[in-house]
């Protein structure tokens, strides 16, 4: 941190250059340089010194001050006066919240018993102290039901780490050595910026960049090749690939022979899985499929990055599976930039231990996935306790939970004591009993891992908390205090305690890197090789039980595998239960093979990915934001339009059994026949008809880490005033 001193005899500012680090739940978690004039934030901008970073802020943080200093942020503690829902409030003060807060707690915990209470929360910030385990220890010691978290890449996760382990996999900078970039189901250009240029380099030095995607995004645009795929059937172009990767004896036999397991069964289980049947299946050309498959088998080192869209719907984790093997088939981990590219904060050694604190947790406490939030709030998901009291941070259910209808009907029950942190009055907040001011970024201390590159970062704050607003950290503390946890060290714990347990700092990753150093620096780039040098797989070293890429899981056989982020310390797939330890294909639900009746009414496929200018619902309601991402639309491809009378601006229903949405219609061939986009995020509020995407999407899982489908959806479109069906 930086002090300017621009004195003079007439004049007095005080100028602050201040280090920190974006919150956001995204893979390239920048450094940000944050200037403070006479204690008021001025600018952001992204750190010039970070690599990755390289100077450069993306469109949904580049005006991070229009969030901070929003005439409508949430300043001071608030009860509600009006109707659940109306968004009726007055203001009290932080003692009379935690007082009532403690105190319903209490009383719901003695009439109900604990379980009745729930936390709902996500990654509205992705600081390792503020984010997602923040309110674990609180929930833990109170013994309130378990919420599992699996909105993002547990399935992934589940299925990466039987296959290949626990790895960081390929070093993003490294990329620029990758002579073929396969991005699967990533729109890198508007969720993942900060890695285009290593990829743009590549191209540059003559690699090919392809895009399996359902739609043209603004990265299949920048790409040399575009392949459209039919939504959820990324699984059956992945194993045709093996397939003809194998038969035409493209494969790496020396890697495979001593890196790998399970590749005499691989053999025999993927000759089923042609391109002729594959394309069937997908909609792509069979000469295409061979294409695919003989280019990235050859062009060495090739490198596969999967987004998170890729998990969506219901095979989502054996198309991971499959993608996961591939680099071994072809021996792509030689080299540096070779391999596949999921999370890379496997290679931070995180203390999660320390902030979950599971040992806390009653065994057998009753679990709840927050994408059933819906069901368990109305009685039509059982549980042995109904729930009586839920406390909302960081997210916003109504908008990112699946079945709206049914969880706004929830929320609207008069005997639901509801609490959530915020920043705003968002579309779950308006139903809330009690509204507490959150902290944003400038005015937190955090420090963070990445999910995207191998730095960690230092957040410093910048200003004081505006208002009445406090962190993440110090709301449970005062929650403790009031519920007389305080005679645990755990829950006394100070911003810097915590802080200097967040990672192992013994581990080899951190050699060279400190506390001290990083809120300095703000950033340090972890204690691995250099990009043109990072190859962790060259010769196996892969953390399975094996150590070897397993095509046959051994963790799968006997139903014993854990990723412990997505529930509080446990295990997000019950232990015990097999699944078929090879990869293999798993159809989307929702189509006209597996329910010909359903397609019949709603032959159309939704796909929700991740907008340009949202973080999911954060920054729909900043100004700039919605201008840049305009109203929620729905791309709807030409032949589909014409074939509803529809043009492009009408006011247009999307439904289907579950529920009903209005939104623009952009007739575009973006998109393939049969296949509409809608990007996610809009809030309810500020919606058409008052609904959004989240009334139509399905509320059963993938078939790994209870992942959710939310591209298995399959609607029908019509103009407004057309009847439904």
């Amino acid at each position: 941190m930086t002090l300017l001193d621009d004195s003079t005899p007439e004049t007095t500012t005080r100028e602050l250059t201040v280090l920190g680090a974006c919150p956001q739940d995204c893979p390239d978690t920048c450094a940000m340089v944050v200037t403070v004039r006479d204690g008021v934030a001025v600018d952001v901008a992204g750190s010039k010194e970070q690599p990755y970073t390289n100077g450069g802020l993306c469109v949904k943080v580049d005006n991070y001050l229009d969030k901070v200093y929003h005439p409508d942020r949430v300043l001071y503690p608030l009860r509600r006066t009006g109707p659940k829902g109306a968004g009726e409030f007055e203001r009290i003060t932080w003692d009379e919240a935690i007082a009532e807060i403690a105190a319903r707690f209490t009383q719901v915990k003695e009439e109900h018993g604990p379980e009745a209470i729930m936390p709902v929360s996500y990654l509205g910030t992705q600081g390792i102290i503020n984010g997602l385990n923040v309110g674990d220890p609180f929930f833990n010691r109170l013994g309130a039901t378990v919420a599992e978290r699996t909105y993002c890449d547990s399935g992934s996760c589940t299925a990466y780490a039987m296959t290949i382990g626990d790895t960081a996999g390929v070093d993003p900078e490294s990329l620029v050595h990758s002579r073929f970039i396969l991005i699967w189901a990533a729109n890198i250009m508007s969720t993942n910026l900060h890695l285009w240029p290593y990829i743009a380099e590549a191209k540059k030095r003559g690699a090919k960049v392809v895009v399996v995607d359902p739609v043209r995004t603004k990265t299949a645009r920048q790409a040399s090749q575009h392949i459209p795929i039919r939504p959820g059937t990324d699984g059956a172009l992945a194993l045709a690939m093996m397939h003809v990767i194998i038969d035409e004896g493209l494969t790496d036999d020396e890697y495979i022979a001593n890196h790998t397991i399970g590749y005499d069964e691989l053999v025999e289980r993927v000759q089923q899985y042609t391109p002729e049947w594959a394309s069937q299946e997908t909609g792509i050309q069979v000469e295409t499929i061979r294409t695919l498959a003989r280019e990235y088998a050859t062009s060495q080192p090739s490198v596969i990055r999967i987004g998170v869209a890729v998990e969506r719907h219901a095979g989502g984790g054996q198309t991971v599976r499959t993608l996961s093997c591939l680099p071994a088939l072809v021996g792509a981990w030689r080299n540096p930039g070779g391999g596949i590219l999921q999370l890379p904060l496997w290679a931070f050694p995180v203390n999660w231990p320390a902030f979950m604190h599971p040992e806390l947790q009653t065994p057998g406490t009753q679990v709840v996935n927050q994408y059933l939030l819906g069901q368990a709030l109305t009685g039509e998901l059982e549980l042995r306790t109904p729930l009586h009291a839920l406390m909302v941070y960081n997210s916003n259910p109504v908008v990112v939970a699946p079945d709206q209808a049914r969880l706004l009907e929830g929320l609207s029950r008069e005997d639901l004591f509801t609490v959530v942190s915020e920043h705003f009055i968002t579309d779950t907040a308006r139903y809330a009993d009690i509204v507490l001011p959150a902290t944003t970024q400038l005015e937190q201390e955090d420090i963070m891992f990445s999910w995207g590159h191998l730095y960690a970062t230092y957040n410093n704050p910048s200003i004081e908390p505006r208002g009445e607003a406090v962190p993440n950290t110090e709301l449970f503390r005062r929650l403790a205090a009031a519920m007389g946890f305080d005679d645990d060290p755990i829950f006394t714990r100070t911003d810097e305690q915590m802080i200097a347990e967040a990672f192992d700092w013994s581990a080899p990753a951190m050699e060279g890197i400190t506390v001290a150093s990083l809120k300095e620096k703000g950033w340090a780039r972890l204690n691995v090789p250099s990009p043109d040098e990072y190859a962790p797989h060259r010769e196996g070293n892969f953390r399975t039980p094996s150590g070897k890429t397993e095509f046959l899981s051994s963790a799968a056989a006997g139903g014993n595998f854990v990723v412990p982020l997505f529930r509080q310390g446990s295990n997000d797939h019950q232990p015990g239960q097999p699944v078929d330890p090879l990869p293999h294909y798993i159809p989307p639900r929702e189509t006209t093979s597996a329910d010909p009746d359903l397609a019949a009414r709603y032959p159309l496929n939704l796909i929700s990915p991740k907008s340009h200018a949202f973080i999911n619902s954060s920054y729909a309601n900043i100004e700039f934001h919605q201008k840049v991402q305009k109203p929620a639309t729905l791309i709807i491809n030409p032949d589909d339009a014409a074939e509803r009378g529809i043009e492009n601006g009408a006011v247009v229903r999307a439904f289907n059994d579950r529920g009903s949405v209005e939104l623009l219609a952009k007739v575009d061939a973006s998109t393939m026949p049969g296949v509409t986009v809608c990007y996610v995020g809009h809030w309810r509020s500020d919606s058409l008809g008052l609904a959004t995407l989240s009334s139509l999407n399905p509320t059963r899982f993938a078939d790994l880490g209870n992942a959710p489908t939310f591209s298995d959806t399959l609607i029908e479109v019509a103009p407004v005033g057309a009847g439904e069906a």
